[in-house]
């Protein structure tokens, strides 16, 4: 009882030396995220961080290699994207500006990766990852508001990032009650070594997801999370990095994710990824994401709710 009342008078846990340190020495707070599935290789020295250059830093964006952007592609399926009438997926960038080295004129550090062209940054990934739900008969909207320029507009800082996209997914929410999966898509700032997996011979960008835990309904959230984990490590062992919770001492602890019980934040990749890695990864997620959601639809069928 005494370690009980401690804990919650000071957040110290007796039996846990990170929290008596936490305050001291810098960068240990990031062990405030707690690892709910590891992945391979995943450990307290590489868990994700977040992390942006400043805002004056994503106005000075790089242009993006046209050359590159013509070899790397992996061909999508060839048949016409049709997009069913009623929406449930809602797919957004809060950090929109997040891009990728390769793709990047003259860029070497994780700083240097952001670009506003849709091509280079996640904006990209979600168009990839809306088009594979679509042709499997997965309504979606994909909102593509270039974030860099809704702060500046604002004076906010990039911190502030959040805030601006939660305006966006409570306007999307209210305008069509139908939407029920929320995926905020970004990139880790993490380098290529640990953001990537060779599977049979073939190298994919990894992911892994992150849970706010500071709204009432984190759990459901939680266990979609493990679940579209699971499936992705049965059919791709590696390719996911874990599941991470995180609260409101790592981040900002909600990432919207309690507008829905089927809201997420989903990392793919890192800086270094390719096109070619982070487009493969995509329509990974996509087979396993519409798994889960066929089987979703059915069940609420079945009991009479749908």
């Amino acid at each position: 009882m005494s370690n009980i009342a401690l804990q919650l008078a000071v957040t110290i846990k007796p039996t846990d030396a990170r929290t008596l340190l936490g305050n001291e020495l810098p960068g240990l707070r990031l062990y405030d995220t707690e690892i709910v599935v590891a992945g391979e290789g995943t450990n307290l020295t590489n868990l994700p961080t977040e992390s942006a250059p400043p805002l004056e830093v994503l106005l000075n964006e790089r242009k993006v290699s046209e050359e590159l952007l013509k070899q790397e592609n992996v061909p999508q399926n060839n048949a016409a994207v049709t997009d069913p009438e009623t929406k449930t997926v809602f797919i957004y960038h809060s950090h929109s500006w997040e891009s990728f080295l390769p793709l990047l004129v003259g860029a070497s550090i994780p700083n240097e990766a952001v670009s506003s062209d849709e091509r280079a940054n996640v904006v990209g990934l979600g168009d990839r990852l809306a088009a594979d739900l679509m042709n499997k008969g997965i309504g979606v909207e994909h909102d593509k508001t270039n974030m860099t320029q809704e702060l500046k507009k604002k004076g906010w800082t990039y911190t502030k990032a959040y805030a601006e996209s939660r305006e966006i997914v409570e306007a999307a929410a209210a305008s069509n009650t139908k939407l029920n999966y929320f995926i905020d898509l970004h990139r880790d700032d993490t380098r290529k070594e640990i953001t990537t997996k060779a599977i049979n011979g073939v190298n994919y960008a990894r992911l892994y997801f992150v849970v706010g835990k500071e709204n009432k309904s984190y759990l459901e959230n939680l266990e979609l999370a493990k679940e579209l984990n699971e499936k992705l490590e049965k059919s791709y062992p590696g390719i996911s990095r874990g599941v991470f919770l995180k609260t409101f001492k790592d981040g900002n602890g909600v990432y919207n994710q309690d507008i829905s019980n089927n809201a997420m934040l989903l990392e793919v990749g890192g800086v270094d990824n390719t096109l070619e890695e982070l487009q493969r990864t995509i329509d990974v997620f996509s087979e396993v994401l519409a798994e889960q959601y066929w089987e979703f639809y059915e069940a609420k069928e079945v009991n009479g709710n749908g």
